[in-house]
């Protein structure tokens, strides 16, 4: 009979961490000794993560019409933000590839975190839309760090507890995405633009010296396999849940992270408007995420698939006939419920099967694959907008999403026995 989640797992009131006593810590970059020094790990883990995001975040809400107030070109525009989203995608399985293959994270996690606060600093000292468009390159290449933080936190747990483990550090990455973007308005009226860069390259700063803390114990060297990684590429259980993110990270950084700003500028928004819609958005994402991992088990990896991507176009689709800037807060609100609840059951189902040796590559294919939809969101639809207008661009958007969402759903539920089957 299966454990109650109560009986296994409490959380950390303030990161929504989860630790385990009942768990033995397996071999892993931060393997500990006792109960007591496994909190200790989890919780400067979490933190660390916790800062990771909120230095990438900072300026993030406000970011579009930053740029934009750099040039009119809305297609430019799309195209500097699609930066984020593009170095991530070639990031991201090299990385996870050279970290199973030298059995070490550490220092990655280091560099990565290091790289946030250079390309905050490059955004924050630029005067050119060329200059914006190098730091967030850099920011790009920085969010490959991602793939070294879940994998890293998930393998502290059972492999039949990842899509949880997933959950909760998602949880604390959704919190902190809110607390970085619920202060950015306020941050520019203060010390304009640059101040919310200064500051994220200092929060950047802060996530080193905390992960400097973590002893990492050396993993044995796993050597790069043409064949294992053709495997894994190969493998329905890991692809189909990265193609599927794909799409919801496409819309997300299209509308939540591209242009809804920028509409609602148009609307009569301002910046502090601006925070508060991206804001909401996490809010509702957390909310979202703690849902999903509550209910995972009663009601099926696939249904919570087949209710983010319903969710995701109907938020979409109130965005695209929003006749005035009040109506964007309830889309943002089924946008931010649609990827709370997709996101970290997709992340699971994508290792869940996977040896702990090949993970962090597994992660890496994973991460890079939906990191395609956050370079190809921004960038078509900034091509989009400029041809047919913002909301029309929303519209097509929203069909788009909605067609490809169910149908790749559909492919999850085919095979029986998979991990994604409703229980």
């Amino acid at each position: 009979m299966r454990k109650p989640w109560s009986d296994c797992w409490s959380v950390n009131s303030n990161f929504g961490v989860i630790v385990s006593e009942s768990f033995s810590v397996r071999a892993n970059l931060f393997s500990t000794v006792s109960v007591g020094s496994q909190r200790l790990t989890v919780a400067l883990f979490t933190i660390a993560a916790f800062l990771y995001w909120v230095a990438l975040y900072l300026y993030v809400p406000t970011l579009p019409t930053y740029v934009q107030s750099k040039t009119h070109d809305l297609a430019l525009v799309g195209t500097v933000l699609s930066m984020y989203g593009l170095w991530q995608a070639f990031i991201r399985l090299p990385l996870g590839i050279t970290v199973d293959w030298l059995g070490w994270r550490k220092p990655f996690i280091i560099i990565g975190l290091g790289l946030v606060g250079l390309g905050a600093w490059t955004m924050g000292t630029t005067g050119s839309v060329n200059g914006l468009t190098i730091g967030r390159a850099i920011t790009g290449l920085a969010a490959g760090t991602w793939v070294l933080l879940v994998v890293g936190f998930t393998s502290l747990f059972p492999p039949q507890e990842a899509v949880r483990a997933s959950a909760a550090l998602t949880l604390c990455s959704s919190i902190a995405r809110m607390v970085a973007t619920s202060v950015t308005g306020l941050l520019n009226e203060v010390g304009g633009y640059s101040l919310a860069f200064f500051l994220a390259t200092g929060v950047a700063a802060l996530a080193i010296l905390i992960i400097s803390l973590i002893p990492e114990q050396r993993r044995s060297p796993k050597w790069p396999s043409v064949g294992s990684l053709g495997h894994l590429v190969t493998r329905r259980d890991v692809l189909l849940p990265a193609l599927l993110a794909a799409v919801g990270q496409y819309a997300d950084w299209a509308i939540t992270f591209g242009f809804m700003p920028v509409l609602a500028e148009q609307l009569g928004g301002t910046g502090v408007t601006q925070s508060i819609l991206v804001t909401l958005n996490l809010v509702v994402l957390s909310l979202g995420n703690l849902m999903t991992s509550s209910i995972i088990n009663r009601v099926g990896a696939r249904r919570l698939v087949t209710l983010s991507f319903g969710l995701l176009s109907v938020g979409i689709g109130i965005a695209a006939l929003a006749p005035s800037l009040w109506v964007l807060f309830v889309a943002q609100a089924c946008l931010g419920l649609s990827l709370g609840v997709g996101y970290p059951v997709l992340m699971g189902l994508s290792i869940q099967n996977v040896a702990d040796a090949e993970r962090t590559t597994a992660m890496g294919l994973y991460q890079s694959v939906y990191a395609l939809g956050m370079f190809g969101g921004p960038w078509l639809s900034g091509i989009l907008a400029a041809a047919i207008g913002i909301q029309p661009m929303f519209g097509v958007t929203a069909f788009a999403c909605l067609a490809l969402g169910l149908l790749g759903t559909r492919w999850l539920a085919e095979k029986r026995g998979d991990p994604v089957s409703a229980r």
